[in-house]
Parts: C-alpha cells; structure tokens; sequence
C-alpha cells in the first residue's frame, strides 16, 4: 500500500532505468538504512489519521433533532424525560447534556461548569494521539536529512577509494540522497497535514458544541 502512495512523488529520472529498478520497493531499498524509520513512520501517520478521524467522525455528530427534543422536554419541565434523549446518545454532545441535566436543580453556574468540563474531557479524547502526528512531521523530514548527509558521505567515501570521480560512483550516493529527503518530507508533510486536517474538524465541532449548549441553557 505504501508503494502505491510513493509511486506518484518519487522523481522521474530515477525510474529512467526499468531494468535496474523493477519496482518501487527496490528503489527505496536505495535509500538505505534510514528508510525503514521512514516507512515505519508513514504507516504510523496513516494508522493515528484513519483512527482519530473514524472516532471524531463518529463523536462530533451534531443532532439538531435531539437538541430540540431536549429543549422541548426542558421548556415543559420534564428534565428526567430530556436527559434519557442524552442518554440514549451516543455522541459527545449528548454526554455533555448529559452532563448538566443530571445537575439539575442546582444552580445554573453549577451545571455550566459541569458541562464545560465534560466538554474538555471530549475534546481531550478528541485529541489523543493527534499529537503523534505533529511529532512524525518533524521527525520524518529530519531523518531524510539524516540520509542525505549518509549518502554525501557514502559519495566522498567511494571517490577516496577510487582515486576519481565518475558518475557510477557518485550515483549511489545520490540515490541515497535523493530519496531519503524526498520520502521524509513526503511523509512529514502528510502527517502534517493530517494533524491539522484533525484539528480543524475537533474546531468546528467546539464551535456547534458550544452553540447548542448555549441553546439548552437558556432554557434551563
């Protein structure tokens, strides 16, 4: 799977050869040593990505319908009524009402601050293992350059053996090079955007949260 992503992002020139390079798994394996924290890191990048969006996905639903069914159920006083809509809720808007109404009949400064804190909770667990992502995307990009400085090496280190200089010598460690900082940023650069593809749906959904609990207090 992770071939099929790269194909597109690897230089062309260097698929000039097919007889030398049968696929693409034989030309990061040019890349030396340093690619497999690389790969190791895409996957990793991949797996948090497709994790935290299912569960934000699934968590951040916003139900007008049970809002208003709260809202009514509140306006004609029937709190109990209202809070087995959240209960029957599986989504953080509904543990967050859930959260105020079972503080019913205690001031409404109380049951702000224990909504509010369920709502820190939510986005909490919103947020765990996002940051995983922001760490790959500096460190893949850092570990590419790691392989371009072992393949500027790995180029003076043959010309002193060989006593010249020729393109065959010189091309090993270019390949090295070249595809140890491209796949670090390559990589660096989808778990960036990743995270913040991941905070901007967590934002948005603060927002709506904070919309509609505002439309439930009100009514309290």
């Amino acid at each position: 799977m992770l071939n099929t992503y790269l194909i597109p992002l690897i230089p062309l020139a260097l698929l000039a050869d097919p007889e030398s390079i049968n696929n693409v798994g034989q030309l990061l394996l040019k890349g030396g040593f340093i690619m497999i924290p690389i790969l190791l890191l895409s996957v990793l990048s991949i797996y948090f990505f497709i994790e935290r969006f299912s569960y934000i996905k699934r968590s951040s639903v916003i139900d007008e319908i049970l809002v208003e069914n709260i809202i009514a159920e509140v306006k004609n006083k029937r709190t109990v009524e209202a809070l087995k809509y959240t209960m029957k809720s599986d989504s953080s808007l509904g543990r967050i009402l859930e959260s105020g109404l079972s503080q019913a009949g205690k001031s409404l400064n109380d049951v702000e601050k224990y909504m509010e804190a369920t709502a820190n909770l939510e986005i909490s667990i919103m947020e765990k293992n996002t940051g995983y992502l922001g760490i790959i995307a500096g460190i893949a990009p850092m570990l590419g350059f790691i392989g371009t400085i072992s393949g500027v090496i790995k180029i003076f280190y043959n010309i002193s053996l060989a006593d010249n200089i020729s393109i065959g010598i010189i091309a090993g460690g270019l390949y090295q090079k070249m595809i140890c900082s491209g796949s670090g940023l390559i990589v660096g650069v989808i778990a960036y955007s990743c995270y913040h593809y991941l905070q901007m749906m967590i934002d948005r959904f603060s927002i709506e949260m904070q919309r509609k609990v505002n439309e439930v207090v009100k009514v309290l």
